[in-house]
């Protein structure tokens, strides 16, 4: 028997690619669509999906919010949450408030539909790409662990330098710079680099003075 999803997320064309994938995965029917929180927890109580995919950003509100008031209604819903930004913050908080999945909004349609599955049978167990990686930044005593060019980007970003700056400052390419940055806001849990900056000044990996040009240009 083929479950009900339930679709919340203010871009129709996002909507529009999800429908086509559940449509081709052959066990999920879509229940309803929905473009923000309120209409989204309407839909719900009409239709009681089995799962629901949600944004984490809606023009009303947090996808986290409709997460927790998802769980509050139908406590055996499977819930999916969405997001473009896939660190660790935005990872836990959507464990902790009740998600049973979460996922990129870049990852593959194929991924959500997986997500889904997992949700549909197991709404009260927690799934993400990353989250053994999480768990293990989260608990390490000693913090993330940064390579030395990691440090050296790290310091520079906090300097206010754009990746051009960064790149001629090391002698590399940009695209390497690219690189350096994408693991570091992966160790340090951040979707950008205020995110970052703030996270490795908590972690005890740049003072406050180290900071103090973080609004600089570039990612």
């Amino acid at each position: 028997m083929a479950r009900s999803v339930l679709l919340i997320d203010d871009h129709e064309l996002i909507r529009h690619g999800l429908h086509l994938a559940f449509a081709r995965s052959g066990d999920f029917v879509i229940a309803a669509e929905a473009s923000s929180v309120a209409e989204g927890l309407a839909m719900a109580r009409e239709h009681t999906p089995d799962v629901a995919v949600v944004d984490i950003r809606l023009p009303d509100g947090s996808g986290l919010d409709a997460a927790r008031s998802l769980r509050k209604l139908f406590p055996d819903i499977g819930v999916v949450v969405l997001t473009m930004y896939a660190g660790d913050e935005q990872l836990f908080a959507a464990l902790d408030a009740g998600a049973s999945a979460f996922v990129a909004k870049d990852a593959p349609s194929d991924d959500v539909v997986a997500a889904a599955r997992h949700a549909a049978v197991s709404p009260h167990s927690f799934t993400a790409k990353n989250l053994n990686g999480a768990l293990q930044r989260r608990m390490a005593p000693e913090g993330p662990q940064l390579s030395e060019r990691e440090r050296r980007v790290l310091e520079l970003l906090a300097e206010g330098l754009g990746i051009a700056a960064v790149s001629r400052s090391l002698f590399i390419s940009d695209s390497t710079t690219k690189t350096h940055i994408a693991r570091l806001y992966e160790k340090l849990g951040a979707a950008n680099r205020a995110q970052a900056i703030m996270n490795a000044v908590k972690a005890g990996l740049l003072t406050g003075a180290d900071s103090t040009g973080a609004s600089g240009s570039g990612r």
